[in-house]
């Protein structure tokens, strides 16, 4: 289905048990909602009922042209918003990579709203800011972003039908949406509206008061373990420090089972 929100139009699917506990799934860059394929029959069995949603950037009547409109509260507000029209007034969120970051916030600022958060690679964003201040590889693992903020990013990304990225590990298929003539600007200015000015002011982050899992894996070469490890000191609740190994950065598509017993046991009250 679509729902309408700030002006745009997002694609969303709800699916699952009718009864079940809502868990809300968020994706990162560059792959879109179809990235948890996998992921959510295997919730399904577990009684949770799913939505998942082609955030901004990512679905075509939600491309806004200006760089600000890809700033991390608008991610946050989206999400809210969208929730809100579809009247899901609690639920579990989860989020990979960038969905991560969103995901955080999400828990951070709307406590009443989330009964927990599963966190997929991505660290709390202070505890970004730790793990590069404590001098570990993340400077390095992260110097990536730096072309992805690059004016020619788009062309040098798209050519050879994503070469570059698919060396990354995303496959042909997941890039095809994003491949699309034009499709690529809006995921990569979620990189430039945050990562661009006054950083530490576009990522803040509250703590988190809800109960919180984190989910790493060992052969992710864009995000270290201290910044996931280090994200329990950012959370006041139950923490669940879990680690995936000879799993790379895609745990969605590469460790679809593992990830779908996180949300479960994240789900139970028990």
């Amino acid at each position: 289905m679509t729902v309408e929100h700030d002006g745009l139009t997002f694609e969303v699917e709800e699916s699952g048990p009718a009864r079940g506990p809502w868990v809300v799934l968020l994706h990162g860059f560059p792959v879109n909602s179809q990235c948890y394929d996998a992921v959510i029959p295997r919730v399904h069995e577990a009684g949770l009922r799913t939505l998942r949603i082609n955030q901004r950037g990512y679905s075509p009547g939600a491309r806004p042209t200006e760089v600000d409109d890809y700033r991390l509260d608008k991610l946050v507000a989206d999400v809210i918003g969208i929730l809100d029209h579809l009247n899901i007034s609690y639920s579990m969120i989860v989020g990979h990579d960038w969905g991560g970051i969103v995901a955080w916030k999400l828990a951070a600022l709307y406590p009443d709203r989330f009964t927990g958060l599963v966190a997929v690679s991505t660290g709390h964003p202070s505890a970004m800011r730790a793990a590069l201040e404590a001098g570990s590889d993340q400077r390095e693992r992260s110097a990536y972003i730096k072309s992805f903020i690059a004016d020619d990013a788009e062309e040098k990304l798209a050519a050879r039908n994503g070469i570059l990225l698919r060396r990354a590990g995303v496959s042909a298929e997941e890039l095809k949406p994003i491949l699309a003539p034009g499709a690529l600007t809006g995921p990569l200015n979620w990189y430039r509206a945050n990562f661009t000015g006054n950083i530490a002011e576009s990522l803040a982050c509250p703590p988190v008061e809800i109960p919180t899992t984190m989910l790493w894996s060992d052969g992710d070469a864009a995000l270290g373990r201290e910044q996931a490890e280090f994200s329990g000191r950012f959370v006041y609740s139950d923490f669940r420090f879990s680690v995936l190994t000879d799993v790379d950065h895609w745990i969605p598509e590469n460790a679809p089972a593992a990830l779908a017993t996180e949300i479960s046991l994240r789900s139970s009250r028990f």
